[in-house]
C-alpha cells in the first residue's frame, strides 16, 4: 500500500532549549489509521499540527501524496483537522456548518447540499441539518465538526484530542463511532491522544513518543505484548516492575534472579550472567496458586492490598527486595471459587515465561 503521508527527519525547535520534535520519520499509509500517543509535552500535538501546515518545522521535509508540502499553507494541503473544540461556528446551522469549506470553494448550491446530506447521512445526524451548535449535546457537537471535516473528502483527516472534551461514558461510545466512521470514509486519519484506550481501541497503527522522538511505533498488539522500553510498557498498559540480575543464559532461555527466586524467560537477549536488570510483566498475566497447586516461574509474596473494581480485583501483593507485584482477576474467575486472600495473607505468584519482559537496570 502506498504511503500518503511521509515525515522525514522532521524537527521543531523553540528555542535551542526548547525542542517540541526532534528528528521524526515515520509514513503513514492511505486508508490507514495512526494514532500519536504521549503525555503532554511530548511533542504529537505539534507534530499533528505540522502535517496540518499550522506550525512551520525547523529541519526536515513533510510529504503528502508524493509532493513536498513542508512550506505550503493549510488552505493549500489536502488534509483537514478536527479540533479539541470542536471550533464550530455559533451563528450557523449545522448544514451551513458543515457547507461552509464547501461555500469558499465556489461550489453551486445543489452540489452543497447533496455533500451536506451525504456527511451528515455518514454521522447519522442527516435530523439536526436546521439546528444549532447549542442546540446538540456534546456527543452530536462532535460529529457535526467529523461531518465538516470530511465533506471535502480530504487525503487526509487530523485529529487533536477529538473526544477529550466529552464524559467517560460518551467517550468509550464515540471511540467505536469513529473507529467506524473511518472504515466508512477510507481516508487516512492520524489522531493525537494522551489515552491509551482510544489508541488501541481505535488505531491500526500507535506512534508512542517520548520527548519530541518516537519511542515505539506497530500495531496496538505489538506494543502491549512486546514493548521495546520501559517507558512504552507503562505508557501502554499497566506493568509490573521488580530489579533483577542475569543468572545464566542458554540459548533463547534465561534465568533471572528476582525477589529471592530464580525464573525464567523465553527470548534472545546480549545480557550476560551477573547483568542486573530490569524485569516486566503485566498484572492480568500472573496467576495466584491455590493451596498445593504448582505453576512455572513461582514467586512467593504476602498480600499488601486487595481493591475491587467492579470486573475484578487487583491484589498488590510484597515481595522479597521491597517490590510491589499488582496482580489483576477477573469475577468471576481463578479467585471466584477460594475466598480472597486477605492482608497479610502468603500467597505464591506463577508467571509464565513468555510473559516476561527484560529491560536494562534502572530504566523503570
Amino acid at each position: 500500500m502506498a504511503s500518503i503521508i511521509e515525515l522525514d527527519r522532521l524537527s521543531k525547535h523553540y528555542s535551542s532549549s526548547i525542542v517540541a520534535v526532534d528528528n521524526v520519520t515515520f509514513a503513514v499509509e492511505d486508508g490507514e489509521f495512526v494514532t500519536l500517543l504521549g503525555p503532554s509535552g511530548c511533542g504529537k500535538s505539534t507534530l499533528l499540527r505540522m502535517i496540518g501546515g499550522f506550525e512551520d518545522p525547523t529541519d526536515g521535509a513533510i510529504w503528502l501524496a508524493g509532493k513536498n508540502v513542508t512550506w505550503d499553507p493549510p488552505h493549500r494541503r489536502d488534509v483537514n483537522m478536527v479540533f479539541q473544540d470542536y471550533a464550530l461556528f455559533p451563528h450557523m446551522t449545522v448544514g451551513e456548518n458543515i457547507g461552509y469549506g464547501l461555500k469558499l470553494k465556489k461550489l453551486n448550491r445543489t452540489e452543497i447540499g447533496t455533500s451536506v446530506q451525504g456527511a451528515l447521512s455518514l454521522v447519522g445526524l442527516e435530523d439536526k441539518i436546521d439546528q444549532h451548535p447549542y442546540q446538540l449535546s456534546g456527543g452530536q457537537r462532535q460529529r457535526i465538526a467529523l461531518a465538516r471535516a470530511i465533506v471535502r473528502r480530504p487525503k487526509v483527516l487530523l485529529l487533536d484530542e477529538p473526544l477529550s472534551a466529552l464524559d467517560a461514558k460518551l467517550r468509550g461510545q464515540m471511540q467505536l463511532e469513529l473507529k467506524h466512521l473511518h472504515e466508512k470514509v477510507g481516508i487516512s486519519f492520524i489522531m493525537v491522544t494522551h489515552d491509551q484506550t482510544e489508541a488501541l481501541v481505535m488505531s491500526d497503527r500507535v506512534v508512542v513518543m517520548d520527548s519530541g522522538r518516537v519511542a515505539q511505533e506497530g500495531s496496538p498488539n505489538l506494543l502491549y505484548d512486546n514493548p521495546n522500553s520501559p517507558y512504552v510498557a507503562n505508557f501502554i498498559g499497566t506493568t509490573n516492575f521488580l530489579d533483577a540480575q542475569i543468572a545464566r543464559v542458554d540459548g533463547d532461555r534465561t534465568r533471572i534472579s528476582v525477589a529471592g527466586v530464580e525464573i525464567e524467560a523465553v527470548g534472545e537477549t546480549h545480557r550476560r550472567a551477573g547483568d542486573a536488570i530490569t524485569v516486566g510483566f503485566r498484572p492480568e498475566k500472573v496467576r495466584i496458586l491455590k493451596d498445593g497447586e504448582t505453576g512455572d516461574n513461582e514467586i512467593p509474596g504476602e498480600i499488601a492490598e486487595v481493591v475491587y473494581y467492579g470486573l475484578g480485583l487487583r491484589l498488590s501483593v510484597a515481595v522479597q527486595g521491597g517490590g510491589r507485584v499488582y496482580v489483576d482477576s477477573l469475577l468471576p474467575d481463578r479467585l471466584a471459587d477460594s475466598q480472597v486472600p486477605p492482608v497479610g495473607h502468603p500467597v505464591r505468584m506463577a508467571l509464565s515465561s513468555g510473559n516476561i519482559f527484560l529491560f536494562d537496570e534502572g530504566v523503570a
